[in-house]
């Protein structure tokens, strides 16, 4: 098998128009495309203003983007240390299976390590017994203490106006 040059880096904001794609081609896969609101201003905010929200990960092979991972920083929980959380990490179809996955993944938990990180936390999609695999090979297990809840924007909307409610008020 012929291995492809592989280089792992931070992003920088020249490399946003690729990993924007990427993100695209991520969305497609999980079906949330039709509400993707990603583009490449908010990227670039989010990545590398004022305040950054995120750190981007990428793997370059002869200048084109293979894939990439995002990262977000919980500074501390229950043991005063980081929890990173791997919020996407996707590699492009056609560069699968040589080793990209598994790099972005080290540099991952390299950067997580320097942060004092105590653990890193990611959500595999139902049914995607792929990234299944992948993530119990490199030492990820399932975790069967929690169960995932989360509000859309109408419930949180929804609840927010209750809290306003007089009556809601004077039970604090």
């Amino acid at each position: 098998m012929l291995i492809k040059m592989i280089n792992i880096r931070t992003a920088t904001p020249a490399d946003l128009p690729q990993v924007l794609e990427l993100m695209r081609d991520l969305a497609a896969f999980e079906d949330y495309l039709d509400t993707f609101a990603v583009d490449l201003g908010e990227l670039d905010s989010r990545a590398f203003g004022p305040g950054a929200q995120c750190r981007i990960f990428v793997a370059e092979r002869a200048e084109t983007l293979a894939g990439y991972a995002v990262v977000l920083e919980i500074p501390f929980t229950y043991d005063l240390r980081p929890t990173v959380i791997l919020k996407e990490l996707y590699v492009r179809a056609t560069d699968r299976s040589e080793g990209t996955g598994t790099r972005l993944l080290e540099s991952v938990t390299t950067w997580a390590l320097s942060k004092g990180a105590g653990r890193l936390h990611w959500d595999v999609l139902t049914g995607n017994q792929h990234a299944e695999r992948f993530y119990q090979r490199h030492g990820g297990q399932r975790v069967r203490k929690w169960i995932a809840y989360q509000m859309d924007e109408a419930k949180l909307i929804e609840l927010q106006a209750r809290s306003q409610q007089p009556e809601a008020l004077a039970d604090r």
